[in-house]
C-alpha cells in the first residue's frame, strides 16, 4: 500500500490512495501520501548520497592520519635523514619506520605481514646488489648461472672468461672476488692462464634466495632511498610485504614505500619472464588504488624501448634497471 510520512512527528504509516493528503494518524498534520515504490527509490537515493558523503570524509581523515602517523614515525625514530647513512643502517628495520604503510593497507581493509629485517642495510645483500645491478650488461650471465644452478642443485659454478675483454674479465674477476669476501659465494678461485673463475655456492637460503630475484628487489629499495634522501624526503618502506585483502586473496608487494605528504609507491621486481603475470599486476594495482605511473614493473632483461611500449600497452610502467631512478625522480 502507499504510504506517508509525517513532517512533523515523523511517524510512517500506509494509506489508501498515493498523492493524496491524510491526517498523521499520530498528531493529526496533514501529510502527503506516496507510492511505496517511488518513496523506497527516492530514500536510497538520499542514503547512497550521504554514503558517498561519509566515505569520502572518511578518506580525507585515514590521508590525514597516515600523513600524522609517518610525521611522527620520522620525529620519534629517525634523525635528519643527512645524518643517516641510509645504505648502512638498521634504523629502516622497526615497527615504527614500517607503521604508515601499515596503516595506509589497513585504512583499505588489507592486512600486512612485514620482516622488518628485509630492509636493514648493515649486511652486503644491498651492497652486492648496487655492484650487480650498475653492471648488469657484464654481470647479468653470472647472475642467471648461479640462479641455474641453485635450482638444479649444483653446488659449483664455472666461468669461463676467454670471449671477454681484458678489461671485463678483470672486472667480472673482481665482482667474484669481492662477493666472495661479502660471504655470497663459498669458494672462490681464478685459474688465470685458462680465464676461469671457479665458484663454489654457499647453501644457505637466504643467499639462495639473492641470486634467485632478491638482488633486484635490494637494487630497486636502493634506488628508492637514494631518490628519497636526495630530496631530504621523509618516507616510509618496505620489501617482501605480504598483504591479505580482506576475501583472504594473499599478494607479495616487492617493494612498497610511503612518501610523506604523498601517494605510496610500488615495485614489482622481475629478473625472468614476467609476461603471463601482467593481468595479475593490473588487477592488484587497481586493488591497492595505486596510480599507474607509481606501480611499478622493473623488468631487468627488457630494453628501454621495450619498456615505454609495454607502458603505453598496460596501465602498469615498465622500466629496466637503467630507467628505474630516472622514473622514480619523476615522481612528486
Amino acid at each position: 500500500m502507499p504510504i506517508y510520512r509525517c513532517n512533523r512527528c515523523g511517524h510512517v504509516a500506509e494509506a489508501a490512495t498515493a498523492g493524496t493528503q491524510v491526517p498523521c494518524q499520530s498528531c493529526g498534520t496533514p501529510a502527503t501520501v506516496f507510492d511505496t515504490v517511488f518513496y523506497v527509490q527516492k530514500l536510497l537515493e538520499r542514503y547512497t548520497a550521504a554514503m558517498r558523503e561519509i566515505k569520502a570524509l572518511k578518506a580525507v581523515d585515514e590521508t590525514s592520519a597516515t600523513e600524522q602517523l609517518t610525521e611522527a614515525a620520522q620525529e620519534t625514530t629517525s634523525p635528519p635523514l643527512h645524518e643517516v647513512d641510509l645504505l648502512n643502517t638498521s634504523f629502516l628495520a622497526t615497527a615504527a619506520q614500517h607503521a604508515p604503510i601499515e596503516q595506509w593497507l589497513r585504512s583499505r581493509q588489507i592486512e600486512a605481514q612485514f620482516d622488518h629485517a628485509n630492509v636493514d642495510t648493515t649486511g652486503y645483500f644491498d651492497d652486492a646488489a648496487r655492484m650487480l645491478g650498475d653492471r648488469f650488461d657484464l654481470f647479468g650471465e653470472l647472475i642467471d648461472r648461479v640462479s641455474y644452478a641453485y635450482r638444479k642443485s649444483h653446488t659449483t659454478v664455472n666461468l669461463d672468461l676467454n670471449s671477454l675483454s681484458q678489461k671485463d674479465i678483470q672486472t667480472l674477476s673482481t665482482a667474484c672476488r669481492q662477493l666472495h669476501s661479502q660471504t655470497l659465494f663459498a669458494r672462490y678461485h681464478y685459474q688465470k692462464p685458462e680465464k676461469v673463475v671457479r665458484l663454489t655456492l654457499q647453501s644457505a637460503p637466504n643467499v639462495r634466495q639473492f641470486f634467485d630475484g632478491g638482488w633486484l628487489e635490494w637494487y630497486a629499495l636502493i634506488e628508492l632511498l637514494q631518490v628519497f634522501q636526495a630530496r631530504k624526503l621523509a618516507f616510509s618502506c618496505a620489501r617482501g610485504v605480504k598483504v591479505v585483502f580482506a576475501n583472504e586473496d594473499l599478494h607479495e608487494l616487492d617493494v612498497v614505500a610511503l612518501p610523506s605528504g604523498q601517494p605510496p609507491i610500488c615495485i614489482e621486481c622481475k629478473s625472468g619472464e614476467f609476461r603471463r603475470e601482467i593481468d595479475k599486476y593490473q588487477r592488484l594495482r587497481k586493488r591497492l588504488g595505486i596510480e599507474r605511473s607509481r606501480f611499478i614493473v622493473c623488468a631487468s632483461d627488457i630494453t628501454p624501448e621495450q619498456a615505454s611500449s609495454f607502458t603505453a600497452m598496460y596501465d602498469l610502467t615498465f622500466v629496466n634497471l637503467s630507467s628505474l631512478g630516472a622514473h622514480l625522480a619523476t615522481l612528486n
